[in-house]
Parts: C-alpha cells; sequence; structure tokens
C-alpha cells in the first residue's frame, strides 16, 4: 500500500528531479518521485534526441546504477521515494523494479510523457494507447517486489482514463499519478472506481487548488514545475494539512 505523510508529493521533472531535488523539499513533501530515466536504448535515443533539442535528461552510462545511487542517498530520507521509469520493451521496468524493492521505494510507470520522440518508440503517451501493454509493464515490476506507480495524462484522445485505472490496477499497481490538465474532474472517477492511492497532478499551487483536488477525492496531491519553489511549497503544505485536518474524521487510506 502507498501511503506518506504529509500528502504532498514532489512530482518528476526531466532531468532535474534526483536526490538533491528531493531533499531539498524534504521539509515540506511527504513523498518525491525522481525521474524520469530512460532504461533501454530505445528510450535512451530518444532521450538524446530531446537534449539535441535542449531538453533537460539524465543520461548516465547506467541508467539502473543511477537509480540504485539516487536512491541510497535517500535511504534516510523520511520521504517516500519513487523513480519514474520509460523504456519501451518491459524487463527493463522489471530490473528497476528490482533495485526500488531494494530501497522500499516505489517504481513509477511514466505513462505521461508526450514528446514526439518518446512515443515514437513506444514510450510515454504512447502506453495509454496500449493498455495491454501498460499492463504487462506494471505486472512486471509488481513481480519484481515493488510499490508500483503508474504517471498517465487526462485528455488523450481515445483513452478512457477511468478504464485504464481499472485495469493497471487488477495488474498491480498500488497508485495512479494523474496529470488531470483541464479535466479536474477525472481525479474524482478515478477515485470513485478504484481502490488506488490517487495522486492528483497540475497546477497545484495554492489553497485552492489543492481544496479542489481533494474534495474530487484525491489521497495526495503533487507540485511539478515550482517543486523547487520553497514559497510555493510552503503555500500548497499548509493548504493539505488545512484540509486534512478539515476532515479528520473522515476515514482516510
Amino acid at each position: 500500500m502507498v501511503e506518506f505523510e504529509p500528502r504532498l508529493a514532489l512530482a518528476s521533472l526531466s532531468g532535474e528531479s534526483d536526490a538533491e531535488w528531493a531533499r531539498a523539499g524534504e521539509e515540506y513533501a511527504g513523498a518525491a518521485f525522481l525521474g524520469g530515466i530512460a532504461l533501454d536504448e530505445a528510450s535512451r535515443r530518444a532521450a538524446r534526441k530531446l537534449v539535441a533539442r535542449d531538453r533537460t535528461e539524465f543520461l548516465p552510462d547506467d541508467p539502473l546504477d543511477f537509480v540504485d545511487r539516487e536512491l541510497a542517498k535517500l535511504d534516510d530520507s523520511p520521504l517516500l521515494v519513487g523513480f519514474n521509469v520509460r523504456s519501451a520493451t518491459v524487463p527493463p521496468i522489471a530490473d528497476a523494479a528490482e533495485v526500488c524493492a531494494s530501497h522500499d521505494a516505489v517504481l513509477e510507470v511514466n505513462a505521461h510523457c508526450r514528446q514526439d520522440e518518446l512515443c515514437a518508440v513506444g514510450c510515454g503517451e504512447s502506453l495509454l494507447r496500449d493498455t495491454d501493454r501498460l499492463c504487462e509493464y506494471v505486472a512486471a515490476a509488481a513481480d519484481a517486489g515493488a510499490l508500483v506507480s503508474v504517471k498517465v495524462r487526462a485528455e488523450v484522445d481515445g483513452v478512457n482514463l477511468v478504464e485504464t485505472a481499472k485495469r493497471v490496477e487488477a495488474a498491480g499497481a498500488a497508485a495512479i499519478h494523474v496529470d488531470a490538465m483541464d479535466a479536474e474532474a477525472i481525479v474524482g472517477d478515478v477515485a470513485d472506481a478504484t481502490e488506488l492511492f490517487v495522486i492528483a497532478n497540475n497546477g497545484v499551487r495554492d489553497e485552492a487548488s489543492v481544496r479542489e483536488y481533494l474534495d474530487y477525492g484525491a489521497d495526495a496531491v503533487s507540485v511539478g514545475r515550482p517543486s523547487d519553489n520553497p514559497v510555493v511549497l510552503r503555500r500548497v503544505r499548509a493548504a493539505v494539512d488545512d484540509w486534512f485536518e478539515a476532515h479528520s474524521s473522515e476515514v482516510m487510506p
């Protein structure tokens, strides 16, 4: 079961979210998702293309060693730590999940990134359009002993996110990390339809955004781009604390 307190997570930022980044937000958050990291040759080739057009990516010589080393730096952290991973093939997912399990960390399958280079090789958002393959990733990670989260995006044409959530839950996922885009109510639909731990993402900046997602039924919220901004993190943390204090009599997972 995925659980953390406070119910504020730091969401991965490609090429930026490492152990040092997580430590910087540790006093505000209960969880941090490092990465994303490209695991196999196809995803790494796509990541190199992204770097060539000025995006930031982690491209260590040995991705699994990088995952292991960054997680080890946080072994004494109070954070629940996860690692967001991309792969065009299943076996590296299982390998990374074993590393995560050895650190009591969450393996987060990236079915979220929408860059053309990543989607062309079968990573990121393309997984949302191929639920069978996404479930293979989830099952492989769960069978390797890791808690599994799936990072997804709302408003993808042809994708029923509620049905996808049901499928990944059946495959062994424990959490779903939902970038709600402009469809915030989808968070409530997923929460109502599954027993997954639901982390709501997108536009979490203040009391109003926190309250909206938690009122819909999210179990936690996450902060992405401003995750290195202590002013925003302090404000969001206060809003999370206030909401849960006001709803303390309700049953929490």
